[in-house]
């Protein structure tokens, strides 16, 4: 009993006013006596408040609710059901036993639960480590409505759920990619170009129609006005390419680079699948990681998200020699690389550029790498003296550095995007749509 009982703020509260009292009655003797009253009475609450919290009619009952899975870098709701079968309300002090992987340590709830019902209580976490997380037991600190002692009530129940590569943010741009008519921020409406794409069918013509593309010769014979429909080309080669190296360990808003890009790889396979695109994975460092040869199948998604949950970073140097190797291998004929990567300087661009050009060749490659976006807050904030100003310069040169890079790719014919991780979906989904509708692949 005593290792579950726990005295509240409130009791302190009234043993600091009993002791004030009782230093002032050194001056004022008559009040002694009814401090002395005061005090007995105090201790005679307690224990009633005690035997309140303790008594046989105490029956309390806690689930926990979890996902199936919990998505990487986004909140997840989790549901905790509390039930009171007791004849009278109850202050309850919640504490959820979170996995250690959240880093939440002072994590508790605050409510009244009335008598002879259920409360549900909501909260969200959010993961920014791919594995599995263990939920431990539900603690309950019990109080009356008196306030001056808590019991803590255990209830045992563990539960784990392994964290995969964002499903929210897939599911949201699969919704988006196919929406033409969203007017949400982060995917362009695209032009087409002449038509890049596979004939389809012939059809009538009704409003809305491109008129371009009316057959006369089909018209003539229905005497009506036939248009042709097209396609988009199919089966085109996708590879998503992770750079699993040190340059991808550095965090964002508690995220590295490379779960940031084991997202957008899941997203951009997805829309691809969707679009009937072959998609594919491979991943790297100083030597290969995963490798899935692209394809079609309604198992593909699963296999790509499986490979991303269990990849884990490298504190070595990235081998670019490897990775041509690989792509020479593992791609046949030419396909849209999408490669997730970092550079810091130009000279860690101009010492892989020549593998990335060999790429290129033979391959439509996209080079996608990120911009420093606390280097940016700082470069734009005010500065008042010399030394802030030295050092703003420095960031503003880095960040020139960044869009030199940018630069440097396109003119040896190299797709690049820089982005904020932030907007690293957005910016390649995009870049995925813009290229197909270009008919570049």
């Amino acid at each position: 009993m005593l290792k579950s009982l726990f005295l509240t703020n409130r009791f302190f509260l009234l043993c600091a006013t009993i002791i004030l009292l009782f230093v002032v009655s050194f001056l004022l003797l008559p009040l002694f006596t009814i401090v002395l009253v005061l005090l007995i009475l105090a201790v005679a609450v307690l224990i009633y408040d005690v035997f309140l919290i303790y008594g046989r009619d105490i029956q309390l009952e806690a689930k926990r609710q979890l996902p199936k899975i919990l998505s990487l870098g986004d909140h997840n709701t989790i549901r905790i059901f509390i039930s009171n079968q007791s004849g009278y309300p109850l202050q309850i002090d919640l504490v959820d036993e979170l996995p250690f992987q959240l880093q939440e340590r002072d994590f508790s709830k605050q409510f009244l639960i009335d008598p002879l019902t259920e409360k549900t209580v909501k909260y969200e976490v959010r993961p920014v480590e791919r594995g599995e997380y263990l939920f431990g037991s539900i603690n309950l600190f019990i109080s009356s409505r008196i306030g001056l002692a808590q019991r803590r009530l255990i209830i045992p129940t563990e539960d784990k759920v392994p964290v995969y590569p964002s499903i929210l943010q897939m599911k949201q741009f699969e919704l988006k990619a196919f929406d033409r008519v969203t007017m949400q921020k982060g995917i362009k409406k695209i032009r087409r170009i002449g038509h890049s794409y596979e004939f389809e069918q012939i059809k009538n013509y009704v409003r809305g129609d491109d008129y371009r593309s009316i057959n006369w010769k089909a018209s003539s014979r229905r005497t009506a006005l036939m248009v042709n429909q097209y396609e988009d080309e199919r089966a085109q080669q996708v590879y998503s390419i992770i750079d699993k190296s040190r340059a991808m360990r550095m965090p964002f808003e508690r995220l590295s680079l490379m779960d940031y890009a084991i997202n957008t790889s899941l997203v951009i396979s997805n829309i691809a699948l969707q679009k009937h695109d072959k998609a594919g994975l491979i991943t790297f460092s100083d030597k290969i990681g995963s490798t899935i040869k692209a394809d079609s199948k309604t198992t593909q998604l699963n296999k790509i998200l499986n490979a991303l949950y269990k990849e884990k970073e490298r504190p070595l140097e990235a081998n670019y020699e490897l990775l041509y190797y690989i792509t020479r291998k593992l791609i046949r004929g030419r396909s849209l690389i999408l490669l997730y990567t970092n550079f810091e300087s130009n000279y860690a661009l101009e010492r892989v550029l020549p593998v990335l050009r060999k790429i290129n060749k033979v391959h439509l490659l996209v080079v996608i790498f990120f911009e420093n976006t606390e280097i940016r807050a700082f470069a734009e904030e005010e500065v008042s003296t010399l030394e802030d100003i030295y050092h703003q310069t420095v960031a503003q040169q880095f960040l020139s550095e960044k869009s030199q890079m940018v630069q440097k790719l396109n003119q040896y014919g190299i797709q690049a995007i820089l982005t904020r991780p932030q907007d690293l979906s957005i910016n390649t989904v995009n870049k995925y749509l813009e290229l197909k509708s270009r008919g570049l692949i």
